[in-house]
């Protein structure tokens, strides 16, 4: 068997190597190819024909390896070897648990095995370096290493061992190929035989020119791409961003809530309208029930009007359709949707106290969680105040250590002061010479560029002269006299010759003529859209009909519904366990609120105690203020 595995793969190859992912479909290849595989039996056809779409499939996963190899061994390798390579590397990864350690071997032995060999070290060598992370490039990360670098790693032992028996084969073959070459046997000379003929110089064979190597970025993805996607994903961020944002805020046109000065404004209005009707003011009317719904008069386009008919339509339909069910005699479904609705109510009643308790159970673990944050911080905030108090008595010597070698410096800068006020000396007195020589040189230059500029700009005045003598002459009107009756022909002497006078007129009939039928067609339209007005006012008054009788039946539903939030709210309410954890709640409240006085108590000792820290930032302030002096007194001498 494990040598028909080798057969099968070597035709694999070959149907590899005939496939054109260009020109042809995989699909239609499949189809031929199993045509072609007709003689053999299913199993093999189906092995061979899985081996060659996986490879196709999986070709940007291969294509990795398989480049990679070729660029480290392009003069041991030929391209025409290629598919052999993708099909073993295929085997190896995806097929290497279903085939197993023997068909495997038998197959790699089945080909070139020093080829082989070479190729399964790269592939093992590098699988956890660089090709794990070009397979996560392509991949998920987690899914690369669960399915396919795991089982090649719990492989590798037996791998190992394969390549040993191959390194052992080729080591054989090349000891054989040693032993075959026969060996030179010495032979008696021979005075009388003739010398033969010597051979003639073989002619020099010119030397090509070295083919450039193959640049080191043919085998990298471009950069474009990589900051393609890095924008990408930059700006799915800020539209995450931007979405998350809108959706928190309240949009402005949506707000039904008034602004506050139209408030102030509204409650001025009341205030005056109220000092008015004084007299009237025994009449108290009571306070408007705030749950009133505002309806805003919306106007209907025709769509919207013609679809909220066909809805009233339908609506309507179905009504009659149920009520001639009922007269034939079907069930009526109310008796069901009582039974529904009460049993939806005793889940509401079991469901909403573990709710409650959820809650409150939550809200005191959080109590107790800010309670011991607060001890947390009360012993970090001691911590911290001896930390201060120790680096502050550091600082104090430190300063005082920097002040003392601060003195030193200052004595040995001056002894180097002395030194060089010399040399100070010599170069002022150069640079005053070299000042005196370019102040001559630059007064040169600038009366130079003085009768310069005096030049061009008297041949600039003389062109200037010219050109304004041209306009004046190009300027002068030129008499033309031309005589024009309007009423005769130009003489051309064709049939439909007209003068000017006579197309005008045409064309003004023409014109009144067009004029009238525009308005013929403006009064059609007119009466057509009064007609469509008409029919849509009696829709209107149909679809207010329907709409008024809808909110009425939801006005029931709501008020049903508010009766049965306030039954469940009772239930709740009297559940003795929801009580036990409000009290719960309400002591965490109290001990949080006495934590909360003891630390403000504790803080106005701590203010006074203030001062070791002021003191101890003097001194960093004064250190700081040395260590700036003396980098300035060291520049100035430099």
């Amino acid at each position: 068997m494990a040598s028909n595995y080798a057969s099968l793969v070597k035709e694999a190859v070959q149907l590899l190597d005939n496939f054109r992912a260009s020109r042809q479909c995989l699909d239609d290849f499949t189809e031929d190819a199993m045509k072609d595989l007709q003689d053999m039996d299913m199993l093999q056809r189906k092995f061979i024909l899985d081996v060659v779409s996986g490879c196709v499939e999986q070709k940007k996963l291969l294509d990795v390896v398989i480049n990679a190899f070729y660029g480290q061994h392009v003069k041991s390798v030929s391209r025409g070897e290629r598919s052999q390579f993708v099909v073993i590397c295929y085997l190896a990864t995806f097929l290497l648990d279903d085939l197993g350690l023997q068909c495997f071997s038998s197959i790699v032995k089945s080909l070139d095995i020093k080829k082989m060999h070479m190729f399964l070290g790269f592939f093992f060598s590098n699988l956890t370096t660089w090709i794990q992370d070009e397979w996560n490039n392509i991949y998920d990360a987690a899914f690369v290493e669960k399915h396919w670098i795991g089982p090649l790693l719990r492989w590798r032992p037996e791998i190992d061992i394969l390549m040993d028996q191959l390194a052992v084969k080729i080591s054989q073959g090349n000891l054989l190929k040693k032993a075959a070459t026969k060996t030179t046997e010495p032979q008696e000379f021979a005075l009388t035989k003739p010398k033969p003929r010597p051979l003639p110089m073989p002619e020099l064979i010119p030397q090509q020119k070295k083919c450039k190597p193959v640049p080191s970025s043919t085998y990298k993805a471009p950069k474009e791409m990589q900051i393609i996607e890095e924008n990408k994903q930059k700006n799915h961020q800020k539209a995450q961003e931007l979405l998350y944002g809108a959706n928190i805020k309240q949009f402005r046109c949506g707000n039904p809530q008034k602004s506050e000065h139209t408030k102030r404004v509204m409650s001025k209005i009341e205030e005056d309208l109220d000092s008015r009707l004084k007299p009237n003011s025994f009449h108290s009317r009571g306070a408007p029930s705030s749950n009133k719904a505002v309806s805003y008069p919306i106007k209907l386009n025709n769509a919207a009007i013609l679809r909220k008919e066909a809805l009233y339509k339908r609506w309507v339909e179905e009504e009659v359709q149920r009520i001639e069910r009922l007269v034939q005699g079907e069930r009526d479904p109310s008796s069901f949707l009582q039974w529904q609705k009460e049993m939806r109510e005793k889940d509401l009643q079991e469901q909403l106290p573990k709710i409650e308790r959820r809650h409150l159970e939550a809200c005191i673990s959080e109590q107790e969680a800010a309670l011991a944050r607060k001890r947390i911080m009360e012993r970090n905030q001691k911590a911290a105040q001896l930390k201060k108090e120790e680096t502050a008595q550091l600082m104090q010597r430190y300063a005082e250590k920097r002040l003392q070698e601060e003195k030193e410096i200052r004595d040995l800068v001056q002894q180097v002061a002395d030194g060089h006020k010399n040399s100070k000396a010599a170069k002022e007195k150069l640079q005053k010479l070299k000042q005196s020589i370019v102040k001559e040189v630059s007064e040169q230059n600038q009366e130079l560029l003085r009768q310069a500029l005096e030049e061009a700009e008297a041949e600039m005045s003389r062109k200037f002269e010219v050109i304004r003598e041209i306009h004046c002459v190009e300027s002068l009107p030129r008499m033309k006299f031309k005589k024009f009756d309007d009423t005769d022909t130009v003489g051309h002497e064709l049939l439909g010759e007209m003068s000017l006078y006579e197309t005008k007129e045409r064309l003004a009939r023409l014109k009144n003529k067009q004029q009238a039928e525009q308005e013929e067609k403006r009064k059609l339209i007119l009466e057509e859209k009064q007609k469509q007005k008409q029919q849509l006012m009696e829709k209107l008054d149909a679809i207010s009909f329907h709409s008024s009788a809808l909110a009425q039946a939801t006005a029931i539903r709501k008020a049903e519904r508010k009766a049965e939030k306030e039954f469940i709210q009772q239930v709740v309410a009297q559940d003795e366990t929801v009580l036990a954890l409000k009290k719960m709640l309400e002591e965490k409240k109290q001990e949080r609120q006495k934590l909360k006085q003891t630390e403000s108590k504790v803080k106005a000792p701590e203010q006074t105690g203030g001062h070791t820290g002021t003191q101890s930032q003097a001194s960093v302030k004064s250190w700081e203020e040395l260590e700036q002096s003396l980098t300035r007194l060291v520049e100035n001498f430099s």
